[in-house]
Protein backbone atom coordinates (compact mmCIF):
# COMPACT_ATOMS: atom_id res chain seq x y z
CA UNK A 1 0.00 0.00 0.00
CA UNK A 2 1.15 3.69 -0.82
CA UNK A 3 1.92 5.93 1.97
CA UNK A 4 -0.89 9.03 2.43
CA UNK A 5 1.70 11.08 1.11
CA UNK A 6 2.75 9.39 -1.98
CA UNK A 7 -0.73 9.46 -2.97
CA UNK A 8 -1.64 13.26 -2.25
CA UNK A 9 1.62 13.75 -4.15
CA UNK A 10 0.07 11.99 -7.81
CA UNK A 11 -3.40 13.70 -7.08
CA UNK A 12 -1.29 16.83 -6.54
CA UNK A 13 0.79 16.20 -9.60
CA UNK A 14 -2.13 15.02 -11.63
CA UNK A 15 -4.31 18.04 -11.03
CA UNK A 16 -1.42 20.39 -12.35
CA UNK A 17 -0.99 18.03 -15.35
CA UNK A 18 -4.61 18.74 -15.86
CA UNK A 19 -4.31 22.10 -15.75
CA UNK A 20 -0.78 22.46 -17.62
CA UNK A 21 -1.77 19.62 -20.41
CA UNK A 22 -3.97 21.90 -22.49
CA UNK A 23 -3.10 24.99 -21.59
CA UNK A 24 0.77 24.26 -22.56
CA UNK A 25 -0.18 24.07 -25.94
CA UNK A 26 -1.12 27.33 -26.47
CA UNK A 27 1.89 28.33 -24.54
CA UNK A 28 3.31 26.09 -27.47
CA UNK A 29 1.36 27.65 -30.10
CA UNK A 30 1.75 31.08 -29.45
CA UNK A 31 5.72 30.70 -28.63
CA UNK A 32 4.87 31.83 -25.28
CA UNK A 33 7.18 30.08 -22.97
CA UNK A 34 9.22 33.17 -21.89
CA UNK A 35 6.01 34.53 -20.50
CA UNK A 36 5.73 30.91 -18.39
CA UNK A 37 8.96 32.10 -16.82
CA UNK A 38 8.52 35.37 -16.49
CA UNK A 39 5.12 34.63 -14.23
CA UNK A 40 6.50 31.62 -12.40
CA UNK A 41 9.52 33.86 -11.45
CA UNK A 42 7.32 36.86 -10.34
CA UNK A 43 5.27 34.04 -7.71
CA UNK A 44 8.36 34.24 -5.76
CA UNK A 45 7.93 37.58 -5.11
CA UNK A 46 4.39 36.65 -4.45
CA UNK A 47 6.08 34.31 -1.56
CA UNK A 48 7.80 36.69 0.22
CA UNK A 49 5.18 39.34 0.40
CA UNK A 50 2.62 36.83 1.60
CA UNK A 51 5.28 35.73 4.12
CA UNK A 52 5.51 39.51 5.13
CA UNK A 53 1.94 40.28 5.75
CA UNK A 54 1.21 36.93 7.20
CA UNK A 55 -1.02 35.67 4.60
CA UNK A 56 -1.59 32.46 3.02
CA UNK A 57 1.22 31.57 0.43
CA UNK A 58 -1.23 30.38 -2.28
CA UNK A 59 -3.62 34.03 -2.10
CA UNK A 60 0.23 35.87 -2.49
CA UNK A 61 1.45 34.42 -5.47
CA UNK A 62 -1.63 34.64 -7.00
CA UNK A 63 -2.24 38.26 -6.39
CA UNK A 64 1.48 38.77 -7.96
CA UNK A 65 1.15 36.40 -10.58
CA UNK A 66 -1.97 38.01 -12.00
CA UNK A 67 -0.11 41.28 -11.47
CA UNK A 68 2.44 40.13 -13.85
CA UNK A 69 0.01 38.74 -16.45
CA UNK A 70 -2.18 41.94 -16.72
CA UNK A 71 1.19 44.00 -17.10
CA UNK A 72 2.33 41.74 -20.01
CA UNK A 73 -0.73 41.60 -21.68
CA UNK A 74 -1.04 45.42 -21.70
CA UNK A 75 2.34 46.23 -22.55
CA UNK A 76 2.00 43.01 -25.79
CA UNK A 77 -1.30 45.04 -26.82
CA UNK A 78 0.93 48.77 -26.98
CA UNK A 79 3.32 46.52 -29.05
CA UNK A 80 6.32 46.54 -26.86
CA UNK A 81 9.31 43.89 -27.82
CA UNK A 82 7.86 41.03 -25.39
CA UNK A 83 11.22 38.89 -25.58
CA UNK A 84 13.34 41.95 -23.77
CA UNK A 85 10.50 43.43 -21.64
CA UNK A 86 9.29 39.87 -20.45
CA UNK A 87 13.71 39.27 -19.67
CA UNK A 88 13.71 42.19 -17.77
CA UNK A 89 10.35 41.55 -15.92
CA UNK A 90 11.26 37.63 -15.18
CA UNK A 91 14.30 38.47 -13.41
CA UNK A 92 13.48 41.71 -11.68
CA UNK A 93 10.78 40.17 -10.11
CA UNK A 94 12.93 36.77 -8.77
CA UNK A 95 15.47 38.94 -7.46
CA UNK A 96 13.18 41.39 -6.12
CA UNK A 97 11.72 37.67 -4.36
CA UNK A 98 14.78 36.41 -3.44
CA UNK A 99 15.75 40.07 -1.37
CA UNK A 100 12.41 40.31 0.09
CA UNK A 101 12.31 36.81 1.47
CA UNK A 102 15.35 37.88 3.37
CA UNK A 103 14.39 40.61 4.98
CA UNK A 104 11.44 38.76 6.48
CA UNK A 105 11.77 38.42 10.36
CA UNK A 106 11.36 34.50 11.51
CA UNK A 107 10.63 33.40 7.99
CA UNK A 108 13.25 31.01 7.96
CA UNK A 109 11.96 29.38 4.87
CA UNK A 110 13.17 27.08 2.52
CA UNK A 111 13.52 28.95 -1.00
CA UNK A 112 14.45 25.13 -2.58
CA UNK A 113 10.83 24.27 -1.74
CA UNK A 114 9.26 27.19 -3.90
CA UNK A 115 12.24 27.52 -6.46
CA UNK A 116 11.97 23.55 -6.91
CA UNK A 117 8.82 22.33 -5.61
CA UNK A 118 8.07 19.91 -2.31
CA UNK A 119 5.17 18.26 -3.98
CA UNK A 120 6.18 15.14 -1.05
CA UNK A 121 4.63 17.89 1.48
CA UNK A 122 1.26 18.59 -0.22
CA UNK A 123 -1.07 18.47 2.87
CA UNK A 124 -4.62 18.06 2.08
CA UNK A 125 -5.04 21.59 1.94
CA UNK A 126 -2.50 22.00 -0.61
CA UNK A 127 -4.51 19.46 -2.84
CA UNK A 128 -7.98 20.87 -2.49
CA UNK A 129 -6.26 24.24 -3.47
CA UNK A 130 -4.51 22.57 -6.20
CA UNK A 131 -7.33 20.65 -7.88
CA UNK A 132 -9.81 24.46 -7.71
CA UNK A 133 -7.03 25.94 -9.06
CA UNK A 134 -6.95 23.44 -11.61
CA UNK A 135 -10.26 22.67 -12.87
CA UNK A 136 -10.91 26.54 -12.65
CA UNK A 137 -8.34 26.67 -15.47
CA UNK A 138 -9.59 23.52 -17.58
CA UNK A 139 -12.84 25.24 -17.26
CA UNK A 140 -12.15 28.73 -18.83
CA UNK A 141 -10.15 26.82 -21.63
CA UNK A 142 -13.01 24.30 -22.41
CA UNK A 143 -15.47 27.23 -22.25
CA UNK A 144 -13.13 29.75 -24.46
CA UNK A 145 -11.82 27.40 -26.74
CA UNK A 146 -12.90 27.93 -29.93
CA UNK A 147 -12.03 31.57 -29.32
CA UNK A 148 -8.83 30.89 -27.79
CA UNK A 149 -7.90 28.60 -30.84
CA UNK A 150 -8.96 31.33 -33.62
CA UNK A 151 -6.74 34.26 -32.31
CA UNK A 152 -4.28 31.78 -31.55
CA UNK A 153 -3.95 30.15 -35.45
CA UNK A 154 -4.71 34.22 -36.88
CA UNK A 155 -5.38 37.16 -34.91
CA UNK A 156 -6.63 39.12 -38.34
CA UNK A 157 -9.09 35.99 -38.99
CA UNK A 158 -10.58 36.36 -34.80
CA UNK A 159 -11.24 40.21 -35.44
CA UNK A 160 -13.20 39.15 -38.63
CA UNK A 161 -15.07 36.70 -37.12
CA UNK A 162 -15.87 39.41 -33.72
CA UNK A 163 -13.43 38.30 -31.17
CA UNK A 164 -10.92 40.60 -29.79
CA UNK A 165 -7.64 39.29 -29.69
CA UNK A 166 -6.10 41.09 -27.28
CA UNK A 167 -9.17 39.96 -24.69
CA UNK A 168 -8.43 36.22 -25.45
CA UNK A 169 -4.71 37.16 -24.87
CA UNK A 170 -5.65 38.60 -21.44
CA UNK A 171 -8.00 34.99 -20.83
CA UNK A 172 -4.81 33.20 -21.74
CA UNK A 173 -2.49 35.08 -19.52
CA UNK A 174 -4.98 35.17 -16.73
CA UNK A 175 -5.21 31.23 -17.15
CA UNK A 176 -1.69 31.17 -16.47
CA UNK A 177 -0.91 33.05 -13.79
CA UNK A 178 -3.67 30.74 -11.91
CA UNK A 179 -1.84 27.62 -12.97
CA UNK A 180 1.54 28.97 -11.73
CA UNK A 181 0.12 29.93 -8.77
CA UNK A 182 -0.94 26.16 -8.41
CA UNK A 183 1.70 24.32 -9.77
CA UNK A 184 4.28 26.33 -7.18
CA UNK A 185 3.64 23.89 -4.27
CA UNK A 186 4.48 21.31 -6.48
CA UNK A 187 7.31 21.72 -9.23
CA UNK A 188 8.35 25.05 -8.48
CA UNK A 189 9.06 28.31 -9.93
CA UNK A 190 11.72 27.84 -12.14
CA UNK A 191 10.24 24.53 -13.14
CA UNK A 192 6.39 25.52 -13.91
CA UNK A 193 7.75 26.41 -17.43
CA UNK A 194 8.88 22.98 -18.20
CA UNK A 195 5.56 21.16 -17.25
CA UNK A 196 3.76 23.82 -19.73
CA UNK A 197 5.94 23.26 -22.27
CA UNK A 198 7.70 19.75 -22.79
CA UNK A 199 4.05 17.35 -22.48
CA UNK A 200 2.80 19.92 -25.06
CA UNK A 201 5.71 19.66 -27.33
CA UNK A 202 6.20 15.84 -26.98
CA UNK A 203 1.88 15.81 -28.11
CA UNK A 204 2.47 17.78 -31.09
CA UNK A 205 4.55 15.68 -32.68
CA UNK A 206 2.38 12.79 -32.37
CA UNK A 207 -0.94 14.72 -32.74
CA UNK A 208 -3.18 15.37 -35.84
CA UNK A 209 -5.78 17.95 -34.12
CA UNK A 210 -5.39 20.45 -31.52
CA UNK A 211 -7.71 18.97 -29.58
CA UNK A 212 -5.53 15.54 -29.61
CA UNK A 213 -2.84 17.35 -28.91
CA UNK A 214 -3.82 19.16 -25.27
CA UNK A 215 -5.27 15.51 -24.36
CA UNK A 216 -2.30 14.26 -25.06
CA UNK A 217 -0.22 16.81 -23.62
CA UNK A 218 -2.71 16.00 -20.19
CA UNK A 219 -1.69 12.12 -20.50
CA UNK A 220 2.25 12.91 -20.68
CA UNK A 221 2.06 15.29 -17.80
CA UNK A 222 0.00 12.98 -16.11
CA UNK A 223 2.83 9.98 -17.03
CA UNK A 224 5.49 12.43 -16.01
CA UNK A 225 4.16 12.87 -12.82
CA UNK A 226 3.45 9.12 -11.49
CA UNK A 227 6.86 8.34 -13.20
CA UNK A 228 8.74 10.85 -11.76
CA UNK A 229 7.31 10.13 -8.25
CA UNK A 230 8.29 6.92 -8.87
CA UNK A 231 11.84 7.80 -9.93
CA UNK A 232 12.26 9.89 -6.76
CA UNK A 233 11.37 6.85 -4.45
CA UNK A 234 13.62 4.33 -6.16
CA UNK A 235 16.81 6.71 -6.22
CA UNK A 236 15.97 9.44 -3.78
CA UNK A 237 15.93 12.12 -6.15
CA UNK A 238 14.03 15.34 -5.77
CA UNK A 239 10.44 15.13 -6.49
CA UNK A 240 10.22 18.03 -8.78
CA UNK A 241 13.36 17.97 -10.71
CA UNK A 242 12.62 13.76 -11.26
CA UNK A 243 9.29 14.63 -12.93
CA UNK A 244 10.43 17.35 -15.52
CA UNK A 245 13.40 14.66 -16.22
CA UNK A 246 10.48 12.07 -17.38
CA UNK A 247 8.92 14.58 -19.22
CA UNK A 248 12.11 15.66 -20.85
CA UNK A 249 12.63 12.00 -21.58
CA UNK A 250 9.45 11.21 -22.57
CA UNK A 251 9.76 14.32 -25.41
CA UNK A 252 13.47 12.87 -26.18
CA UNK A 253 11.74 9.43 -27.26
CA UNK A 254 8.52 11.52 -29.23
CA UNK A 255 11.02 13.11 -31.06
CA UNK A 256 13.44 10.26 -32.06
CA UNK A 257 10.36 8.27 -33.27
CA UNK A 258 8.90 10.96 -35.15
CA UNK A 259 12.22 10.94 -36.92
CA UNK A 260 12.29 7.48 -37.57
CA UNK A 261 9.01 8.02 -38.89
CA UNK A 262 9.19 10.19 -41.61
CA UNK A 263 12.88 8.36 -42.35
Amino acid sequence: MLDDFLIRAALAGLGVAAATGPLGSFVVWRRMAYFGDATAHAAILGVALALAADLPIGLGTLAIALVMAVTVATLAARGWAMDTTLGVLAHSALAFGLVAVSFVPDARTDLSAYLFGDILAVSKADLAYIWAGSLMVIGLVVWRWSALLTATLNEDLAAASGLNPDRERLILTLALALTVAVALKVVGALLIAAMLIIPAATARGLSRSPETMAILAALVGAGAVLGGLRMSLSLDTPAGPSIVAVAALAFTLSATLGRMRRG
